[in-house]
């Protein structure tokens, strides 16, 4: 028979350790936000910087909710058996993440398509969601007793049936209104193609996540939901990091290219030979242009029968240099 830490704290241990390391992606995708997308409006910088203290402090939730009953309270059986108020905390931290993310979402949804509708139905998705998770926090501080979740069914079905129905609503209209937008073009429709399946990979997995964790919630009173409940706030920021920190790609290549070129013409100027930057090769090409130069006025002097030669020659040339640069 397995003992009491093994059945409770099993799975809470394997999602707090899901938890962590993405976690560790999410400090990476931070510090490459603020690193590339500098110019960004202030209210979207500001949303990352609290999308991310709440993530903290949900680690730090879910740290302590494992360190107290097994460390602190080593032996006591009863420390088992009832949740410490550290780990109650992890459902409205986990719903307040969820509905931050998923009102960018529905914000984009509204810029994009300009479908008020479909704007107001993912906002109230989401709110829908974060009272389901805000009323499982306090079902749990009422009652903290693991074996009791299910008594809080109803509660938790909310939760997590209106976080995921708002998730699969962002996919379907985004992927709906991209793929209309196609033009034939290669360029254009790569780009589109990729937001494509950057919507689709960001918004199935924490769909795939949280229906999983209903399911297993409704199935199996041991607490085996855990595993994937514990890592959901983690992978609704890292998909939002991932969204922004994409935005880099959805360009096309030529235009890319052209950006490049135009950011070093200035050096090839001053050298005027040619040059290998950043894998490309830029060469530059000198022309000069020939053209007439009649004499002043002045010095156009007829006399009969006599004529006097010019002071100087008749044709020269002035160099105007020009620079064409094109891939080798």
């Amino acid at each position: 028979m397995a003992s009491p830490a093994a059945v409770v704290y099993g799975p809470i241990f394997l999602g707090m350790v899901i938890n962590i390391m993405l976690y560790g992606i999410m400090i990476t995708q931070i510090y490459l936000y603020h690193k590339v997308y500098k110019q960004d409006p202030i209210w979207i910088r500001c949303l990352v910087i609290v999308i991310f203290l709440c993530d903290t402090l949900n680690s730090i939730f879910d740290l302590l909710a494992v360190y107290l009953p097994l460390v602190n309270n080593f032996g006591d059986l009863s420390a088992l058996i009832n949740a410490p108020w550290v780990a109650a905390m992890d459902p409205v931290m986990t719903a307040t993440i969820a509905i931050l993310v998923q009102l960018f979402y529905a914000w984009r949804v509204k810029a994009l398509t300009r479908n008020i509708p479909a704007f107001l139905f993912i906002c109230f998705c989401a709110i829908c969601s974060w009272c389901g998770g805000a009323g499982s926090t306090i079902a749990l501080r009422m009652l903290p007793a693991y074996a009791q979740l299910q008594r809080f069914e109803v509660i938790v079905i909310i939760w997590l049936a209106f976080a995921a129905l708002a998730d699969i609503a962002i996919a379907t209209i985004l992927v709906l209104y991209l793929s209309r937008r196609r033009t034939g073009f290669a360029q254009t429709d790569h780009v589109i193609n990729r937001i494509i399946r950057l919507t689709v990979q960001t918004g199935l997995i924490t769909t795939v996540f949280t229906i999983t964790d209903l399911i297993l919630f409704v199935t199996f009173p041991t607490g085996l939901h855990l595993i994937f409940n514990l890592a959901l706030s983690k992978l609704y920021s890292n998909s939002l990091m991932s969204s922004l920190n994409s935005r880099a790609a959805w360009q096309p290549e030529d235009n890319i290219s052209e950006r490049r070129q135009s950011l070093q013409v200035p050096n090839l100027l001053r050298r005027p030979e040619s040059a290998q930057l950043d894998g490309r090769i830029f060469v530059d090409v000198e022309s000069h242009q020939l053209r007439d130069f009649s004499l002043p006025r002045s010095l156009q002097i007829s006399n009969a029968g006599s004529s006097v030669k010019s002071c100087g020659s008749p044709k020269s040339y002035t160099p105007s240099p020009s620079a064409t640069f094109g891939n080798v």
